[in-house]
């Protein structure tokens, strides 16, 4: 009965990595992270949001404490100032939840693990995201397996901090922990779509306001059109081709569904060279772009304004 009540008095799960003296946090490993990013994620859906996120910051909070001593430890207004100082040092993108990445700059992490989750250099824009995919997808699967993984994470690595120490070990237990975080589907490997989520772009140009504007807003111009040309066509050579298309598809393709894989790639790439590419040779011109995003800016403000009337309607 008593280890009962001792247990309910402690149920905090963030007090065990406090130091007990000094009530800071202990720097967690990867697989402590692991298991703080299972214990409050609990429907699995990759952020910690609502009740999910209420009880991390009161518990985060309440945690100082050597144990639980009810919830008038934290009044409703205290625990709402501290979710919106919370919210507002470390939400990124200001959507109200914490994901992952976001979660690895709250918690004090060792040094190497703490690395892969540094949002401080994104890559430029999606032509480089395939252009990394295509290296390391070496057996050209369309999936990063778990060693090309291990070799993704190394070269990370050593990219962000030239002197980090990495062993082996170490680099065995960090991809096992990304393909826990990022394999939604847990087939034991990351599609295009989850890989996306571990390596993040600067921006996705087609998202941007103008492609969502009702439809009578600013149309599209023609320097709109050349500074998407120019986003995709890396090389300068005046054509959208190889890795810049596939980028080009994957911005796309992210505005469509949530996952998507290599071959979704492909399926719409033959689509769009066979409806854009007017001279049939396997690559996008920037005449051939302007009708793509025309096209599907009159396409997203339809949409838009079909959602906006059924919103009205109700």
């Amino acid at each position: 009965m008593a280890s009962t009540e001792a247990s309910a008095r402690d149920s905090n799960f963030l007090r065990q990595f406090r130091d007990l003296n000094t009530r800071e946090f202990k720097r967690i490993t990867a697989n402590q992270f692991m298991d703080v990013w299972n214990h409050y994620d609990t429907d699995g859906n990759g952020f910690i949001e609502g009740s999910e996120l209420d009880r991390f910051l009161y518990e985060l909070v309440t945690s100082v404490n050597t144990s639980d001593l009810g919830p008038e430890v934290v009044s409703q207004t205290a625990l709402q100032d501290a979710k919106q100082l919370i919210l507002c040092a470390f939400d990124e993108n200001k959507d109200g939840r914490i994901d992952i990445s976001e979660l690895a700059q709250i918690l004090p992490m060792e040094e190497n693990f703490l690395l892969l989750f540094r949002r401080d250099h994104p890559l430029e824009s999606s032509v480089e995201f395939m252009k990394v995919w295509r290296e390391y997808d070496t057996d050209h699967s369309g999936y990063i397996e778990a060693d090309e993984l291990k070799m993704f994470l190394h070269d990370l690595l050593k990219q962000v901090k030239k002197d980090a120490e990495v062993t082996d070990e170490q680099l065995i237990t960090y991809a096992d922990t990304m393909l826990q975080l990022f394999d939604r589907n847990k087939d034991g490997k990351l599609q295009l779509s989850e890989m996306a989520k571990l390596l993040p772009v600067k921006e996705n140009f087609l998202m941007r306001p103008i492609f969502k504007s009702s439809p009578g807003a600013k149309q599209l111009t023609k320097d709109d059109i050349t500074r998407v040309f120019n986003l995709y066509d890396r090389d300068n050579n005046k054509w959208i081709e190889n890795e810049e298309l596939h980028g080009f598809l994957k911005d796309l393709m992210e505005l469509i569904q949530e996952d998507y894989d290599a071959e979704d790639i492909e399926e719409s790439k033959r689509v769009l060279l066979q409806q854009c590419d007017l001279n049939r040779d396997g690559r996008i011109d920037k005449d051939e772009l302007s009708m793509v995003l025309i096209t599907f800016a009159r396409a997203s403000r339809v949409e838009d304004s079909g959602a906006e009337a059924a919103a009205t309607a109700k």
